[in-house]
């Protein structure tokens, strides 16, 4: 495993985070423990392979319990660990800043999407 220096708490916790579902993962598993497939559904577009590597990295990073049933049919589910808890918990001010600000980025992402066709033709 390499060492890491990190530059500050930012860093630490987006070297946890990183990766587009990561913290969609954190949202879903810290209102109830989720299967896979409940859990692939509420994220949405999402792919197999990625979620599967994202819950393992997060498993690994001790974050994630994932538990087998070990039976037929195969019953696993996930859910957050005390240290995942903490974390999914520094996540509610960002959350909350998304909710109240959605309207202004909806035309912000608008505006740059717009900007991008223009440049492009």
């Amino acid at each position: 495993m390499e060492s890491r220096i990190f530059s500050c708490g930012l860093d630490v916790a987006l070297s946890v985070i990183g990766g587009k579902w990561k913290p969609l993962i954190l949202f879903h598993l810290a209102h109830e423990t989720r299967r896979y497939g409940e859990l692939k559904r509420a994220i949405g577009g999402v792919s197999d392979k990625v979620l599967i590597q994202q819950l393992k990295e997060l498993n690994a990073d001790g974050v994630v319990d994932r538990r087998d049933h070990q039976q037929v049919p195969p019953k696993v589910d996930y859910s957050l660990t005390p240290f995942g808890m903490t974390l999914s918990d520094a996540l509610v001010p960002l959350c909350s800043w998304g909710t109240e600000h959605i309207t202004e980025v909806e035309h912000l992402v608008a505006n740059r999407a717009g900007n991008d066709v223009t440049a492009a033709t």
